[in-house]
């Protein structure tokens, strides 16, 4: 398929197949991530019953939980659950036909960070982070989770982008494309890698766009016309502290915690 696609004359600005094969199944992500080194929570292939029980016996947290996902490529945390009880994650992986695809992992806090990231030719163009508030209609799914970003908050922390990085050549010696890390906090307060969304931007990219950096023009001008941006910083080039607001049927806003300060009506 790229191949015919190039044939066309069409111009092509992503990773290699292997790149994306990789990134788009978790376990392989983990996989790679595990041999650079990067810290990651322990994962299970789940191919039988005997997989599961393994599960239980070696990656539950003190409440007994552990955290089960299909690991092939599906965004709005596809197949998710965190459960201490065995006969639920059964039924689970059987509803979903799941037994050689979800994976079993120790369970990490919900705290969450992304690292968006554009790349050319293994090197760095741009990259900023942003803190995830919460889900929107996070209460109405049993993992709490629903790919739609309530409230995300730019930020700038040294050991995230550390974490990105290894994270980023964990998967491509030459990073050439769009590479998005999402990371969950573990109760250490060290960020771990738990998928690479691959050459692709996460639904909030207009929230960097209304804040000053606009991440798609800048891959668009790279892939046609190779031109690069000039910027001060290459590395989160927003301020921190920037709010990006969304729900249900309404236009999200960008704010400080001032605007919102000066909103609230305290009595």
């Amino acid at each position: 398929m790229r191949d015919d696609i190039l044939a066309t004359g069409t111009k092509l600005y992503m990773p290699e197949h292997e790149v994306i094969d990789t990134c788009v199944h978790k376990y392989k992500s983990y996989l790679a991530f595990k041999q650079a080194g990067v810290t990651v929570p322990r994962n299970l292939m789940i191919n039988t019953e005997e997989d599961l029980r393994e599960a239980f016996a070696t990656l539950a947290d003190d409440t007994g939980k552990i955290w089960l996902r299909a690991s092939s490529i599906g965004g709005g945390g596809k197949g998710a659950i965190p459960t201490s009880d065995h006969a639920l994650a059964k039924a689970w992986i059987d509803h979903y036909q799941g037994w050689g695809d979800f994976l079993a992992a120790e369970m990490l806090t919900p705290n969450t960070v992304t690292w968006l990231s554009i790349w050319h030719e293994g090197e760095l163009v741009v990259a900023q982070s942003r803190e995830r508030r919460g889900w929107t209609h996070g209460n109405r799914s049993i993992s709490g989770v629903t790919g739609v970003t309530k409230v995300g908050v730019t930020c700038d922390n040294a050991l995230v982008t550390q974490v990105a990085m290894a994270s980023v050549k964990a998967v491509s010696a030459q990073p050439h494309g769009i590479f998005g890390v999402d990371m969950a906090y573990d109760k250490h307060g060290v960020p771990n890698p738990t998928e690479i969304n691959i050459s692709r931007f996460f639904t909030t990219v207009r929230f960097f766009t209304e804040a000053g950096l606009n991440m798609p023009e800048i891959f668009k001008d790279i892939a046609l016309y190779g031109e690069f941006p000039q910027l001060e910083k290459k590395i989160n080039p927003l301020p921190s502290g920037l709010l990006w607001l969304r729900g249900m049927d309404v236009v999200p806003r960008l704010m400080t915690t001032e605007d919102i300060n000066s909103e609230v009506i305290f009595s």
